[in-house]
């Protein structure tokens, strides 16, 4: 490997005249040119380059200063000096010419990166969706409004006089004890988080006349144990219809033409038998199963029957609480637990889905 020419002294370079010395300093010059034109058009040479020609310790400017100026004979060193100068500032000048060209194209392709190119199609964005709850509930709420019935709401927070006793709930009714409802610390009333929605029927009632037709959607709360298919909050809606001459045909056409409309043309309807206090006769609701048909399957527990919902015709006591005259009025009511609703529809075998927000879930109902 040749010898760096800056590591030697002039006379150790034969240069011991003007000419002579100019020509070396030429050459220097001449080595960084072709230094700067091999390497000098990559950003990551650029510190290598620097260090090499303008380093304070091992520099080539640093080695000519040492190795050719400060050892020059006296009749030399002014022309080594004034070619040193004239050299340094050609390094110099070119290296930062060379860096400020390299960040402004650097500049130009980062902005040309982030130029938004207008002929491009649009990101599409991830969109966010109705809650499956939300669509059931707009579901009921159709079905239901396409047959006169109107849509209000009411507070959450009750008195017992509306959730309770108004619905014909007596005082010592298990369904008044704590161990099954929320009472509120401090009311004086003794202000509670309704346990269904069915207070609304009397709140209607106490402003309206009859004809009476109404569904009340809402939450409603319990002091049930969290589990696979139970909640201490839940979803409900509450139906209403009085009028003269509603017989118990009519709530059966009502309740057939929900099912069908909810379910399917081919979902069959089942009325068995029960007890409310605010119903007088009181029948729960059954559907066909929607996965077998109706032949009998696990999720039907190999019954071919899926109970759906209470209800039944208004007990005669409830209209004294809002002073409807039962001699000549009549009506049905049911209520509906919108969760479990949404889970039999669409195959959900967990309550605790609905409310957990997860997104991978809710992707599915779009």
């Amino acid at each position: 490997m040749a010898t760096d020419p800056t590591t030697q002294t002039l006379a150790q370079l034969g240069a011991t005249t003007p000419d002579a010395v100019a020509q070396r300093f030429a050459e220097v010059r001449t080595r960084f040119d072709a230094d700067i034109a091999q390497r000098g058009s990559d950003p990551g040479d650029q510190p290598t380059l620097q260090a090499h020609w303008t380093g304070r310790k091992s520099g080539a400017l640093t080695q000519i200063g040492e190795n050719w100026l400060k050892p020059a004979p006296k009749e030399l060193k002014p022309i080594v000096g004034q070619e040193f100068q004239k050299l340094k500032a050609h390094v110099e000048a070119t290296l930062e010419a060379k860096r400020q060209a390299l960040e402004a194209a650097a500049e130009q392709n980062a902005a040309a990166r982030d130029q938004i190119d207008l002929s491009l199609p649009g990101v599409e964005r991830a969109i966010g969706t109705r809650h499956l709850i939300r669509q059931t509930y707009e579901e009921l709420e159709r079905i239901f409004l396409s047959i006169g019935f109107t849509v209000v709401e009411g507070p959450e927070i009750e008195t017992p006089y509306y959730n309770f006793e108004a619905l014909n709930i007596p005082e010592h009714h298990p369904a008044r004890d704590n161990m099954d409802t929320f009472y509120i610390e401090g009311s004086r009333a003794g202000h509670l988080l309704r346990t269904h929605t069915s207070p609304m029927q009397i709140r209607t009632m106490e402003k309206e006349k009859p004809p009476v037709r109404i569904i009340v959607p809402g939450k409603v709360y319990r002091r049930d144990n969290p589990d696979s298919t139970h909640g201490y909050m839940f979803h409900q809606i509450e139906g209403l219809a009085v009028d003269t001459d509603i017989t118990f045909c009519d709530f059966k056409g009502t309740v057939e033409y929900f099912v069908r409309e909810f379910l399917g043309p081919k979902a069959k309807t089942r009325l068995r038998p029960s007890y409310f206090p605010f119903t007088e006769p009181s029948a729960e609701v059954d559907a066909s199963c929607h996965v077998c048909g109706g032949g009998g399957c696990r999720v039907c527990k190999f019954s071919g029957w899926i109970e759906l919902f209470g209800a039944g015709m208004v007990n005669p006591a409830v209209y004294g609480f809002v002073k409807y005259d039962p001699e000549k009025l009549s009506g049905f009511a049911f209520g509906m637990g919108v969760d479990r609703l949404a889970m039999m529809k669409y195959g959900i075998g967990e309550l605790p889905v609905l409310t957990q927000n997860d997104v991978r879930f809710l992707r599915q109902f779009p």
